[in-house]
């Protein structure tokens, strides 16, 4: 299984291109966001699609080779970002310029590689692991996310109740004010009712936000500790660029994706063709198949490698792996042009029933007394 489990490793190609830019600087800098964004993307364009399947039947014990890509990268992005962090704070090694550029590529590191890492973690039954991807998500100010996205967009996906599904027509830079801020709220929320539940106060230890905001409060003492002020700014700088890749990815998952509201309240049950499939071989090697996020939402308890493709007729195809997508994606009317289409063969697909799809694009739908999906004449 190594031979199998070795592509997944591309992503650590990533930490060396930030250690040189935060050793050198200059044009170096550029290299974490070429590599990220331009050449992967490239790579996929020569290497293709990969719609090959493993068997998701494949026991725990093979897989071995595969959680190495997520376990050995925690130790490793901390010694990335304690060296980044050191150099970026000597006096005189760095110009203010230099500084945001290198804190920035970091960010590419532990946002666009280590959000996605601590996202599959999160997802794990045993204990530790979760434990691990919380500690990821605490580097970038974001550990709230591991109780959202597991108990909260799992579940409400595809719903106006959800805050990282973007509405057809949403602009990113809207959708990105609402998903920062309805994921804080939201995963609040959450552990407030989870905590009443068991009839324990907000302060009780077992409230995972003293593990977010302890985890958050340690990583701004060594970034002070090391730069003051200024080794504040640069965390700020790195976990805005990681959050902004987070929150990017969401919208293009789900962008213009709804689940038909039944009545009552309640919406069908989440099916593949319910995320955007993307199946780009180096693009799902560098994001350990988080592409492949129809299968995700379908069967979630999936590791990674188990992930499964989808052809049209099952889930609807994003036409380029994430990096060039997110660049689409900040650029609305380029991505209006490219998605916005797509959309609406998506509804005629699969709920060609639907003639007015004005509840589900403004987010009203579950709030009116018809069952939107109903036909026009019923």
């Amino acid at each position: 299984m190594f031979l199998k489990a070795l592509p997944f490793f591309v992503s650590y190609i990533t930490i060396p291109l930030v250690a040189l830019a935060a050793t050198f600087g200059g044009w170096w800098i550029a290299l974490p966001f070429f590599w990220g964004w331009v050449a992967v993307t490239l790579l996929d364009r020569v290497m293709g699609l990969n719609t090959k399947n493993m068997d998701p039947a494949t026991e725990g014990k093979l897989l071995t080779w595969y959680n190495m890509v997520t376990w050995s990268w925690v130790p490793l992005q901390t010694v990335l970002f304690l060296y980044a962090m050191y150099q970026m704070t000597i006096p005189g090694h760095l110009t203010t310029g230099e500084g945001i550029g290198v804190a920035l590529g970091l960010g590419v590191a532990t946002g666009g590689v280590g959000i996605t890492f601590a996202h599959e973690l999160s997802h794990q039954r045993n204990k530790w692991e979760r434990l691990a991807g919380d500690y990821l998500l605490t580097m970038v100010g974001y550990g709230h996310f591991a109780t959202e996205h597991v108990y909260g967009h799992h579940i409400t996906v595809g719903t106006p109740q959800d805050p990282v599904t973007a509405r057809k027509g949403e602009s990113f830079f809207a959708f990105f004010v609402r998903a920062v801020v309805g994921t804080i709220v939201h995963a609040w929320q959450i552990d407030r009712e989870r905590l009443a539940k068991r009839g324990r106060p907000l302060w009780h230890h077992t409230n995972p936000w003293w593990r977010y905001m302890g985890g958050l409060a340690f990583w701004l003492g060594i970034c002070y500790a090391l730069g003051g002020t200024w080794g504040l700014a640069l965390f700020g700088f790195q976990a805005f660029m990681a959050i902004y890749q987070l929150e990017a990815v969401n919208y293009v998952e789900h962008y213009g994706l709804t689940r038909r509201y039944l009545g009552n309240g309640k919406f069908e049950r989440v099916g593949p063709q319910h995320s955007w499939n993307a199946s780009q071989s180096v693009s799902n090697w560098f994001l350990i198949n988080l592409q492949r996020h129809s299968d995700h939402h379908y069967r979630p308890d999936r590791r990674f490698p188990l992930l499964q493709h989808y052809p049209w007729k099952e889930a609807p195809q994003l036409p380029f792996g994430y990096a060039l997508m997110i660049f689409f994606a900040v650029n609305p009317p380029i991505w209006h042009r490219v998605m916005d289409a797509r959309v609406d063969r998506w509804r005629k697909e699969f709920y060609p029933d639907i003639t007015d799809w004005s509840a589900y694009d403004n987010g009203t739908n579950g709030r009116e007394p018809k069952p939107m999906g109903t036909p026009a004449h019923a």
